[in-house]
């Protein structure tokens, strides 16, 4: 599944990443330790978190994720938006609660 094609049913604000959206996601994760992320995501996977810190977009770029969720209309602050553009790390936000997104995540067939 392409990023894109989760936009409406996971009522998705796009922060950063516009030119990513035809990337294609492998599996989901949700998780706010990012050792636990660290460990267990791959390449290509979609992050489901609360967090919205610096940390969180240096770890979608290292991982080489396809992206992060901030669930709970959690909103980033600057420098890390900052950090995202520069880096180009898509960041999404979502006033719908963690547990929702990845229901739904499940629901698109995306699994972990």
């Amino acid at each position: 599944m392409k990023i894109r094609d989760m936009i409406d049913t996971l009522e998705l604000e796009l922060c950063t990443g516009e030119n990513n959206l035809d990337t294609e996601v492998g599996r989901g994760y949700a998780s706010d330790i990012l050792s636990d992320v660290m460990a267990k995501t791959t390449s290509g996977d979609i992050w489901v978190t609360n967090q919205a810190h610096e940390n969180v977009i240096a770890m979608v770029f290292f991982k080489r994720l396809a992206g992060v969720i901030i669930a709970g209309n959690v909103r980033p602050d600057d420098e890390a938006l900052e950090k995202a553009k520069k880096n180009n790390v898509t960041v999404f936000v979502s006033k719908l609660d963690a547990f929702e997104i990845v229901g739904r995540l499940y629901q698109l067939g995306v699994r972990g």
